[in-house]
């Protein structure tokens, strides 16, 4: 019996050290395979940056808003217009033979052209210019802003896929011990030291710590697929994850990180630019009542006569003069600004939620690794010690390891929460932290 009794207490505590070694940094699994790959989160981040479709959507837009400013600084082309044809004067004051009539007295090949330049009013043509180059301002803060967007969501996908392979070896580990614990209940039921009844106690711990691990198996899996997506698909469908949760920045202030946010988020850029695009529209707009002029030159040459012309044309707004287009801008503008306004009462409620959310976390982390880790394992140990002596029974064993693997799953869980908001609040301020 007392050797039953320490190879328990043996097994109990090395699966106690593995897990606190797993739960305090320790790299989540090792490759069980050769062939299965294991990524970093740098090594993530870089890929999904990489192949991502949204930072690829955000390009074509800036090549887009490039193509617009180019087309806002050309010049209006010329319109040329041309007729030709055989031409045949005939003498309607002379009389001649019937037979003649028919006869051309003379014959030429007639000419006239056309040329017209078209001139823009200078105020129009440069609010054009200044709105593209607005929007070619605003279409690289979206850029920014969906790396930065990214960047978040490929953390949190990390720290979830992390969070589900710490789950399972802490799984794993406690189907270990239960296992074992399994074998000396039946072996001191074999021995008529413990009643049936214990058996059947420690065969339904084995079962639900099967489940356990089962579960925890599936969530890797679908973890596995969320962030194999967010790199479109380059990290592949067998393949692991390794490092630490985030940490708490001590010197993390909450006025500076609300002034960095404010004074140089990318979403903030990329509204102030929209509000500025829609101004110079509505200026385009009220500078696009002034009609252009177009000047023309001519050349006719025709039977007995050639000339030149020059001359010029003006649509003259008396009717209208853009008073829908001018409203529309109008409002677009507004529309914008609401927007803008918007954009930093979100980012502002963000930064002050997630950082008391890590905040808040980080000390329930404290807790946990100051006390209560250490509780829980003196309590598992105790309860161990007292079991080997027979002053406690099996289930009082079973109830101090659970509890303590309770305890490892909050810590682990914490660090997630912990990451997670930390990520979230980089996305808030605009970058990292």
């Amino acid at each position: 019996m007392r050797v039953t009794d320490s190879k328990l207490f043996f097994c109990a505590s090395a699966a106690l050290m593995a897990v606190l070694a797993c739960s305090m940094g320790a790299p989540a699994m090792a490759a069980s395979k050769s062939e299965q790959l294991t990524y970093q989160i740098d090594d993530v981040i870089d890929l999904a940056l990489e192949r991502n479709p949204a930072v690829k959507g955000a390009v074509g837009l800036i090549e887009q808003s490039r193509g617009i400013q180019i087309r806002a600084g050309a010049y209006p082309n010329p319109t040329i217009h041309g007729n030709t044809g055989y031409g045949i004067l005939r003498d309607a004051n002379t009389i001649v033979p019937e037979a003649e009539t028919t006869r051309a007295r003379e014959h030429l090949t007639e000419v006239n052209g056309t040329i017209g330049q078209p001139f823009e009013w200078p105020g129009k043509r440069s609010a054009r210019k200044k709105a593209a180059a607005a929007g070619l301002a605003g279409a690289n803060a979206g850029f920014q802003e969906t790396q930065i967007t990214l960047v978040s969501d490929v953390k949190i996908a990390f720290f979830d896929l992390l969070l589900a392979q710490r789950d399972l070896e802490l799984a794993r580990q406690n189907l270990v011990i239960v296992e074992d614990v399994r074998r000396i209940v039946k072996s001191r039921v074999r021995l008529g030291e413990a009643p049936q009844f214990e058996a059947i106690k420690a065969e339904v711990e084995v079962l639900k710590a099967n489940q356990v691990v089962t579960r925890s198996e599936n969530t890797v899996r679908v973890n596995r697929v969320i962030l194999d997506t967010i790199t479109a698909g380059a990290l592949g469908v067998n393949y692991m994850v390794t490092g630490d949760f985030q940490r708490f920045p001590r010197d993390l202030s909450l006025s500076t990180l609300i002034k960095r946010m404010l004074g140089g988020h990318p979403a903030i850029e990329r509204g102030v630019r929209q509000v500025e695009q829609a101004d110079r529209t509505v200026e385009f707009e009220r500078q696009a009542r002034v009609p252009d002029v177009t000047v023309s030159g001519s050349y006719f040459r025709e039977i007995g006569r050639e000339a030149y012309w020059a001359g010029f044309s003006v649509p003259t707004p008396v009717w209208y003069q853009r008073q829908g287009e001018i409203q529309s801008a109008f409002g677009d503008k507004r529309r914008g600004e609401a927007e803008l306004l918007r954009i930093r009462n979100e980012l502002l409620k963000a930064v002050n939620q997630h950082y008391q959310e890590a905040s808040t976390t980080a000390h329930l982390i404290e807790v946990f690794e100051e006390g209560l880790m250490k509780q829980a394992q003196e309590a598992l140990r105790i309860a161990q010690f007292s079991f080997q002596q027979g002053a406690s029974s099996l289930l009082e064993v079973l109830d101090a390891q659970r509890v303590q693997r309770q305890i490892l799953l909050d810590y682990v869980q914490a660090q997630f929460e912990l990451s997670v908001a930390l990520a979230r609040l980089e996305r808030a301020v605009g970058g990292s932290l």
